[in-house]
């Protein structure tokens, strides 16, 4: 009896096991973990409510090499929700780039001639944010002054006039500013 009863526990262990690999296969992001659960946690994310978020990206990596940290977040946030049962509708999420933070919307051969020919690290997070339908902007102020063509930003991101101004459109759209 005590086998058997060893064996179905087991077996639930086993199918909850895949049932986790499973969703972190599905997450919208590959490669980013969603928050680690946290057992009794009260606060979970809501599917049945829109989650607008604007970040705010002023930070460069600390290393060249790295992807930006903010870029990091925001994978980790989309695929929390998306972890959690909010569909793709309810996950509003923006990103906006100026300050140190403009260098990563660079295409590869535009970030390699103004960075001692290191790649972007950036790029293919970026397309898979835009895939998972985060929208993407930078400065049209910090891309003039950086002298960057806009032929030279990534089809992903949208060019602005100025993050202020876009940062106060998505606050007066009902957007929560984290970060900046």
């Amino acid at each position: 009896m005590k086998s058997l009863f060893r064996l179905a526990v087991f077996a639930v262990v086993a199918m909850a096991t895949s049932g986790v690999v499973a969703a972190q296969e599905k997450l919208p992001i590959p490669g980013y973990p969603a928050a680690r659960d946290v057992p009794n946690a009260q606060v979970l994310p809501n599917p049945d409510i829109e989650h607008k978020v604007v970040f705010d990206a002023v930070m460069a990596a600390e290393n060249i090499d790295d992807v930006n940290p903010m870029l990091v977040a925001v994978a980790r946030y989309v695929n929390t929700l998306a972890k959690y049962g909010v569909p793709p509708e309810n996950r509003k999420i923006a990103v906006v780039f100026h300050q140190a933070a403009g260098p990563v919307v660079l295409k590869n051969e535009a970030f390699k001639s103004r960075h001692d020919g290191h790649d972007n690290p950036n790029i293919e997070l970026i397309r898979n944010l835009h895939a998972a339908g985060v929208a993407l902007h930078v400065c049209g102020q910090g891309v003039t002054a950086r002298n960057y063509d806009p032929s030279e930003i990534q089809e992903e991101i949208q060019l602005d006039l100025w993050a202020l101004t876009t940062l106060i459109d998505f606050a007066q759209n009902g957007y929560i500013k984290i970060g900046g």
